[in-house]
């Protein structure tokens, strides 16, 4: 009797296992799949994590332009200017600013940054300081307007990217 109740218990077990992995597979066919959303819009840059790379595009083109190197400040600045965009598309209203990013960036930078385009299409240095030094201002106006007038940005006074040789390839 025991060996019978064994072999019962046994096939109740597997029977049980096979009943599991059924009602599963069932499950899995019935659900509805919705594909899921493309990286791209699912997620979102923080306003601080756009503003963190726009200060690093800033840093190099001031290294770029000092170096002369045009190709490079060209580089640069486009970047920028699409972060510019970036802040304006993911980040078009923040929380207690009196005034919405996306008004503030199409009235303050436009400028500045197509006089920062035209030094370097000029390849002139003098210029460029100019127009970076205006490009500076407009940041920080932007930051002024917005309630982040505590970040004040400036002028790099050392190059935190001891790994990129500023100076143009020969």
């Amino acid at each position: 009797m025991l060996k019978a109740r064994t072999v019962s218990c046994s096939s109740l077990h597997v029977g049980r296992a096979f009943a599991v992995v059924g009602l599963l597979l069932l499950a899995a066919c019935d659900r509805e799949h919705s594909p899921a959303p493309p990286v791209a819009e699912s997620y979102a840059p923080g306003l601080g994590e756009i503003m963190t790379l726009q200060q690093m595009r800033h840093i190099k083109l001031w290294f770029a332009g000092q170096s002369g190197n045009w190709q490079l400040a060209d580089y640069e600045v486009t970047e920028l200017g699409e972060g510019f965009d970036d802040v304006v598309k993911f980040h078009p209203t923040h929380k207690d600013s009196p005034v919405a990013p996306k008004d503030a960036i199409p009235r303050l930078i436009p400028g500045p940054l197509a006089a920062v385009r035209t030094a370097i299409e000029h390849r002139d240095a003098a210029e460029f300081v100019r127009a970076y030094d205006a490009l500076t201002a407009a940041c920080n106006g932007c930051h002024q307007a917005t309630n982040f007038g505590f970040n004040v940005v400036g002028r790099p006074q050392g190059n935190p990217y001891t790994n990129q040789v500023f100076e143009p390839a020969h």
